[in-house]
């Protein structure tokens, strides 16, 4: 992954209400992933997270991954030399308590110089920081 690849990054709760047309989220995410500079990265942890929450629903899950392969998100990679820098940041928000899915986000931020992301997660990602001081800048706004 570089820095030209991805503009953003997007997380579990915001995926579900682009998908969920019944979420209180929905209208909000949709309107902030269609004015969003893409594509947009997330990670398999962020998947995993997400196709559990889907469930087995074939309607759904063939949605998610019509989304997926749209182009407009990218799976960014994580492997084990990023291991190291996750638990890190696991153990610094501790108190949080952050989970890998977050921290395979705030790490990739941190990798590919990226603030913007699409969450619903104002709570974290406004405590979260990008190194030691850099804010997201967190899409859709609070409702």
């Amino acid at each position: 992954m570089t820095a030209t690849d991805i503009k953003g990054l997007i997380d579990t709760g915001a995926l579900l209400a682009i998908l969920d047309r019944d979420d209180r989220w929905h209208r909000p995410c949709l309107e902030a992933f269609s004015k969003a500079r893409l594509p947009v990265g997330t990670t398999t942890a962020v998947l995993t997270e997400l196709f559990h929450l889907l469930g087995d629903a074939p309607r759904d899950v063939n949605a998610a991954f019509r989304l997926l392969r749209s182009g407009a998100i990218r799976v960014v990679p994580i492997g084990d030399r990023d291991l190291p820098a996750i638990e890190t940041l696991m153990e610094r928000y501790r108190d949080r308590p952050m989970d890998f899915a977050d921290a395979t986000l705030v790490h990739a931020a941190e990798q590919a110089d990226l603030s913007t992301i699409l969450t619903i997660d104002h709570s974290d990602f406004e405590t979260y920081r990008i190194g030691p001081r850099k804010r997201f800048l967190i899409s859709p706004a609070r409702q």
